[in-house]
């Protein structure tokens, strides 16, 4: 019979024969539906009892061959949830033995959960939410990011239902920084910076002040690549009155971040000098990339705060004399302040026959006195603590 076939296949290592039943053209294709079923549990049953088969098999081609199959013809149950423990093995071998991230992922996204107590397939909501985290973990490996969005947005659906998150700390905060990772790989920067620096506040011993830095650090990078905007300067201000921003300066891949984020928060205009190229040169991949306008994720959100910056200063300006002032030719100029304009950024209206943009103010005097007064006190308390920790 075709049980006992695969069970000697099973017991003797045979590969081949396992191909020859499991294959397209393989004998099991002469079976009815609801035997193929039955055949596929069966193996896979006997592959996960089988002491010594596992791990071994996975380095056959031809029996991940038969496993692919099999697991695509299963009936609703399979006794002790075998497949799943194939899938867990499966997703542990690719990822420690093949770093095939990809392929971990979509091996553990074919896990069937329930939450159902009495269900062969039951989980608890945090099982689940792991194994979404997981997944998401995997396909951010490979820089797959719409398909680690779709997992940790189901890991975000599960998270919330853990009746004890007390107990699951460590499984929280890797879905925290999972989430906070796709959201920059998304390049939705605003968002990543406020999760990342929510992160860097955790306050437990599963993390150490190294990495809650980091987070710090990766949340100073999104919050300046982040559009212009009181959101952005909120979360600007938060990573600015952090402490522990000058410690920044000591790691490699951060080290004018104060420099530039700290001249973002003050409105200041930032010139592309050497601290600027560093920051620029710092960033990964999907935050270099050149947008539509033909600039790159930096340069639009220097010239904007720039924008910024100079409405500040000036009630009206040339824009040819804005253009110089940002580095950018008259007409660039003109459309990123048109952006702006239009999307509440800066209050301005623009005079397209003589080339204008006039800045218009947002409180009375005595309204920016106060503010300029407050950020005056907020360098001066930084420089105080600069010297206390000297």
């Amino acid at each position: 019979t075709m049980e006992a076939k695969v069970n000697a296949a099973v017991a003797s290592n045979d590969h081949a024969a396992l191909a020859s039943v499991f294959s397209p053209l393989g004998g099991w294709q002469s079976l009815g539906q609801g035997e193929q079923r039955v055949l596929a549990s069966y193996f896979i049953k006997k592959a996960v009892s089988t002491p010594g088969f596992l791990p071994a098999a996975f380095t056959s081609n031809q029996t991940m061959g038969a496993f692919a199959a099999a697991l695509g013809h299963l009936p609703p149950t399979v006794e002790g949830a075998a497949d799943n423990k194939l899938r867990e093995s499966m997703f542990e071998y690719k990822v420690s033995e093949e770093d095939d991230y990809s392929g971990a992922a979509r091996i553990l996204a074919g896990l069937r959960m329930d939450d159902a107590e009495g269900s062969v397939y039951y989980m608890s909501a945090a099982d689940r939410c792991d194994v979404f985290v997981k997944i998401a973990e995997c396909y951010l490996e490979e820089d797959e990011t719409v398909e680690a969005d779709g997992a940790v947005t189901k890991a975000g659906m599960v998270v919330e239902s853990i009746p004890d998150p007390e107990n699951h700390t460590a499984l929280i905060l890797r879905y925290k920084s999972t989430y906070a990772r796709v959201l920059d790989s998304n390049r939705k920067f605003l968002q990543a910076a406020s999760r990342y620096h929510d992160l860097s506040q955790s306050s437990t011993d599963l993390v150490d002040a190294d990495d809650l830095l980091q987070m710090l650090g990766k949340a100073a990078t999104c919050a300046i690549l982040a559009p212009s905007g009181p959101q952005r300067q909120r979360v600007l201000g938060l990573v600015y009155k952090d402490e522990r921003l000058s410690q920044l300066d000591s790691l490699p891949e951060f080290e004018t971040h104060s420099e530039v984020l700290t001249k973002m928060y003050m409105n200041q205009v930032i010139r592309n000098d050497e601290a600027l190229l560093k920051f620029e040169k710092g960033l990964p991949v999907h935050a270099q990339a050149v947008m539509g306008d033909g600039l790159t994720i930096i340069e639009r959100a220097v010239l904007e705060h720039n924008m910024v910056a100079v409405s500040k200063i000036y009630a009206s300006i040339y824009f040819i004399e804005l253009g110089e002032l940002l580095g950018v030719e008259a007409d660039k100029a003109e459309r990123v302040a048109a952006k702006m304009v239009m999307d509440g950024s800066i209050h301005a209206s623009i005079d397209e026959v003589d080339g204008i943009l006039s800045f218009q103010g947002k409180g009375s005097p005595l309204v920016q006195w106060d503010e300029s007064i407050t950020s005056f006190c907020l360098q001066l308390n930084r420089v105080t603590d600069v010297i206390r920790g000297n």
